[in-house]
């Protein structure tokens, strides 16, 4: 790995002219935020993360439940008791009082018990699960956050580019209509600019509402509303691919990926089901200790005399070794460890199609990041290329050997350029993205590596 901590690393771009000019317009924006500014919201905001989250910290609190069967422990007891009857007898009838007070105090240790031995286990491997999990869905978050705030970016430039090729197409429409007015072109040339005039407005109205559907996506996600993301620094920079090697993704992927993690987990839990469930046949053995004070009064009468009251205390202590060993159970441990054994191998062939799908997913981003970075520089030269084609075209036009058709015609390709371009850059950020995501390495420094590819 390299040594920038989140593997993002810059690539000088080439911009268009109308990246240039809206980033200028949106860095201008004082209400403008950032992608780390989001970030943050989004994760005091979104309830999966705060879910997951609180089912991490919750596993802390279970797996020192389960450390306390092994731990001592210790009750109170006490009790108060009066008890009278009244006894007939000849010549009169007896009747006796008795109150007897107890407290005493219990406590038990067990010594040998490895059923419980393997509840722990389990129980601190659900800490690691929970870990794992809480790390899927900031991973999930982050990629969430960053495709939304791009989105935006992308139907900003789209919208950008429409009325940028709107206004070009409505001076051309305007220079026809003076040119049929002096006699030196044809109606064609009119009505030809008059329905690109037309198609752009429309194509404006369409990129209107698809930003403000952009921008609707990203507030659900972060939690607040009026957002308006920077855009991408000038002269633009691309996050670099690395590793080169697409089989180092695949194998950092298979050593960190916390989808792996968490089978990885499950199988483990699983064993540790097959070891408690062996320990159906084994013994256990406790050690208990009690000490009771108790007090006993004891008074009589009868009709004729009323003896003096009896009255005693007694201190009672008790150790206990306790041992019990199963002897038979109906076969229901035998069972239960084949179900368990069988888990074991369902957990195993869970984890290995997982690999197998991680690996794949690894693959597919690295070539798609790949691919896309190839694509901006094709479409860098594309836009170029479109540029000067446009400039000989309306020096054409000028001295009569090109029609307004060519202009209008090379007009729409340099902005499709343009914007085929914007989009593309944003698509080698979020897909960089993504590709950490799949092989498991994405990290919320990765956040900072793609603020700091914004403009200021």
């Amino acid at each position: 790995m390299h040594s920038q901590k989140s593997g993002l690393l810059p690539r000088l771009a080439r911009p268009s002219l109308l990246v240039l000019a809206l980033g200028a317009a949106l860095a201008s924006n004082a209400q403008a935020q950032r992608l780390l500014e989001m970030y943050d919201a989004a994760r005091a905001y979104d309830a999966s993360y705060q879910s997951a989250r609180s089912q991490a910290e919750s596993t802390v609190f279970k797996a020192e439940q389960s450390r306390a069967l092994n731990r001592t422990t210790v009750n109170a007891t006490g009790s108060l008791a009066m008890i009278r009857s009244d006894t007939p007898a000849s010549p009169s009838t007896t009747v006796t009082s008795t109150v007897q007070q107890s407290i005493g105090l219990t406590a038990q240790q067990t010594l040998f018990n490895r059923g419980n031995d393997a509840t722990i286990s389990q129980a601190e491997r659900g800490i690691e699960l929970a870990r794992a999990q809480l790390l899927a869905v900031e991973q999930d978050l982050i990629v969430r956050v960053a495709q939304a705030y791009f989105d935006v970016l992308t139907s900003t430039d789209a919208l950008g580019t429409v009325q940028t090729g709107k206004k070009a197409i409505a001076e051309q429409l305007a220079s026809a209509k003076r040119n049929f007015e002096v006699g030196t072109a044809t109606i064609t040339d009119t009505r030809e600019a008059q329905a690109r005039f037309d198609l752009a407005t429309a194509q404006e109205l369409a990129a209107e509402n698809d930003l403000n559907v952009k921008r609707l996506a990203l507030e659900s996600v972060v939690g607040r509303v009026g957002l308006n993301p920077k855009p991408m620094a000038v002269p633009v920079l691309l996050p670099t691919l690395m590793p080169a090697n697409i089989e180092e993704w695949v194998t950092q992927a298979d050593s960190v990926s916390p989808q792996l993690q968490q089978l990885r987990i499950a199988r483990e839990v699983a064993k540790l089901e097959t070891q408690k469930a062996r320990t159906g046949n084994l013994p256990t053995v406790g050690l208990s200790a009690s000490m009771t004070d108790a007090h006993t009064r004891l008074s009589y009468q009868t009709r004729t005399a009323s003896p003096p009251s009896l009255s005693g205390t007694g201190l009672t202590t008790n150790i206990a070794l306790q041992f019990n060993m199963p002897l038979y159970t109906g076969d229901s441990v035998q069972n239960r460890i084949k179900e368990t054994l069988v888990l074991e191998d369902k957990a195993q062939s869970d984890l290995e199609a997982a690999r197998r799908s991680v690996a794949q997913s690894t693959r597919s981003a690295f070539f798609g990041v790949r691919s896309l970075r190839a694509q901006v520089t094709a479409l860098e030269a594309a836009e170029s290329s479109s540029q000067l084609a446009l400039e000989a075209t309306q020096l054409g036009y000028k001295v009569g050997v090109r029609v307004n058709l060519d202009v209008l015609n090379s007009q729409t390709q340099l902005f499709q350029a343009q914007r085929d371009l914007a989009k593309a850059r944003y698509d080698v950020v979020v897909n960089s993205l993504k590709l950490r995501q799949a092989s498991g390495q994405l990290q919320p420094q990765d956040v900072n590596a793609v603020d700091a590819l914004l403009a200021r």
